[in-house]
C-alpha cells in the first residue's frame, strides 16, 4: 500500500513571508491543521496550528478575534493597546519548522503511520523529485488502513 494512492494532490501551502494570520485563515478556510511553507515547490519548513498557538499565544487570540465575523452593533471588539504585535506584522518564517519530516510517494502508508506515531505529527509533505507533490495526513492514514478491512465489513474507502 503505496502512499501515492492515498496522500492528497490538492496542497495547501504558504511561502515564508506571509503573514500568521493568512495561514491561520487557510487553516479555518480548508479544515486543515498544518501547511507546509515553500519556495519555488521546494518544501523549507512547515507550520502547523500549534506553532502559531505556541509561539504567539497573544497575537493568535488576537488572529481568532480577526476571525470571528462582525459582532452585533453596541458591542466592541478589543482594542490593541500599545505595543501587542499584529498578526499581519508576523511571518509564517517566524514561527515555521525548518526540519521537515518528508516522504515519496513510492513510500509504504506503513512508514507514515510510523513515522507519524513517533514523531507526533498529524501530517506529512509527499515530495518527488525535491518539490512537493502531496501531503498524508493522519486522516489519510486512517483511510488506507481502514480500507484494509474491507474485505471484513463490506465498507470501501477510496
Amino acid at each position: 500500500m503505496l502512499i501515492e494512492k492515498w496522500m492528497s494532490r490538492t496542497v495547501h501551502s504558504v511561502k515564508p513571508l506571509d503573514s500568521i494570520l493568512h495561514a491561520r485563515k487557510l487553516m479555518v478556510e480548508h479544515r486543515i491543521n498544518q501547511l507546509p511553507v515553500t519556495v519555488d515547490q521546494r518544501v523549507v519548513g512547515i507550520v502547523t496550528d500549534r506553532d502559531l498557538r505556541d509561539a504567539f499565544p497573544s497575537v493568535f487570540s488576537q488572529a481568532e478575534q480577526a476571525l470571528e465575523p462582525e459582532r452585533p452593533p453596541g458591542r466592541r471588539r478589543r482594542v490593541q493597546r500599545a505595543g501587542e504585535v499584529r498578526p499581519e506584522e508576523i511571518t509564517v518564517d517566524d514561527v515555521m519548522t525548518r526540519k521537515v519530516l518528508t516522504l515519496s510517494p513510492e513510500d509504504p502508508v506503513a512508514d507514515a503511520a510510523r513515522l507519524m506515531r513517533r514523531e507526533r505529527i498529524g501530517g506529512v509533505p509527499i515530495v518527488a523529485q525535491g518539490k512537493l507533490v502531496g501531503i498524508l495526513t493522519r486522516s489519510d492514514v486512517l483511510g488506507a488502513f481502514l480500507a484494509l478491512l474491507s474485505p471484513i465489513d463490506g465498507e470501501s474507502f477510496p
